[in-house]
């Protein structure tokens, strides 16, 4: 365990600092960025570790996980950053603090009618593929403008925002133009949804100072924090 918590302290801080040193080169303040700690490869004993250490905000890619972890550790602020099926709604809504993948109409018409019937909006961001890979989910960029008409009426969804994934690269800098695309398109739908949408989750392990370089609000790191930790159960 003091392993594992001394390893984890120094990578956070770490993360923490190359965050900060990103948003300062961009002229952002490093308080306007979250580090959401993305916990999917690991226990729900390495993720309270994580917590306890001061990163509130942790992710996950499954909602089968989610609902295990956020049992385990409810105090934290999960976030589903992977796909969610419209069959999982039910237990993986209440849990999550922000489900940063809603990539189809579908999905987000089913969150709204989700979110009337219990009163309350549901907090979502749209995942955009601006890569534009086949293999990737996500709206295209081309259906924002359509689909932007429908927002301001959808009353059981608050969408704060876009998120997106860069293709994998080994030189950060090629995620570059993905990361400003996203901020371009949320640019023009505040324009024309007249919706704040003041949240962007771009950024992984390989490429989030480059997000936050860009504007990223929130950037989703797991490998750099979590990659050959001893195990904890």
């Amino acid at each position: 365990m003091t392993d594992v918590r001394s390893l984890l302290a120094e990578r956070l801080a770490a993360v923490r600092g190359r965050i900060a040193g990103a948003a300062r080169r961009a002229g952002r303040d490093p308080a306007a960025v979250t580090l959401v700690a993305v916990t999917k490869t690991v226990t729900p004993a390495v993720a309270a570790v994580v917590f306890e250490l001061g990163a509130a905000d942790l992710g996950e890619g499954r909602p089968q996980e989610l609902w295990k972890k956020a049992a385990a550790l409810p105090a934290a602020r999960w976030h589903l950053v992977g796909h969610l099926q419209r069959n999982k709604l039910d237990r993986t809504v209440p849990l999550a603090a922000l489900i940063h993948s809603v990539d189809s109409e579908r999905l987000l018409a089913a969150l709204d009618d989700f979110g009337r019937k219990r009163g309350t909006p549901v907090p979502v961001l749209l995942e955009v593929n601006c890569s534009r890979e086949a293999a990737k989910g996500g709206l295209r960029p081309e259906d924002l403008p359509a689909l932007a008409d429908t927002l301001p009426a959808r009353s059981g969804v608050e969408v704060r925002g876009l998120m997106t994934m860069a293709a994998y690269a080994d030189d950060p800098e090629a995620a570059r133009p993905t990361f400003a695309e996203l901020r371009q398109l949320r640019d023009r739908l505040r324009g024309v949804t007249g919706l704040p949408l003041p949240e962007l989750s771009m950024g992984m392990s390989g490429d989030f100072e480059v997000g936050v370089e860009e504007g990223a609000t929130l950037v989703r790191v797991g490998t750099t924090l979590f990659e050959g930790l001893p195990a904890l159960e």
